[in-house]
């Protein structure tokens, strides 16, 4: 389903205030590392957002973020339901986004093909 205009907004204004508040109001010890929100996927009756998250670190870390999101999620809340003019405010849903690993693990996986050059170019 192609998404609004009002939609798309709404997802980058969520995206971008809880990167602030990740960045500058959160004191929560397990979120002080870099935690990057990739996307916003805010359902058409603005009743839920998918939050995508992602961060370089071990599978503990990442369910101690999600916990922690998990955990701070109404107070995101209520601070965008005051700055952002929206008349309904999502119900924030965080999830892994491995897409930053997968990428990496791409151009590994592609620098070891290339790097790999076949018996008859080798001389």
């Amino acid at each position: 389903m192609p998404q609004t205009h009002r939609i798309e907004r709404v997802n980058e204004l969520i995206r971008a205030e809880i990167s602030n508040l990740l960045l500058r109001e959160t004191k929560d010890p397990r979120l002080s590392g870099y935690i990057s929100i990739n996307a916003v996927e805010t359902s058409p009756d603005l009743r839920h957002a998918k939050v995508l998250v992602s961060c370089v670190c071990e599978e503990q870390q990442k369910k101690d973020i999600l916990d922690a999101l998990s955990h701070s999620s109404g107070y995101f809340r209520s601070v965008m339901a005051k700055r952002l003019k929206i008349r309904r405010m999502p119900e924030l849903h965080f999830v892994w986004d491995s897409s930053i690993e997968r990428g990496v693990n791409l151009v590994t996986y592609i620098d070891q093909v290339v790097g790999e050059k076949p018996a008859h170019e080798k001389k």
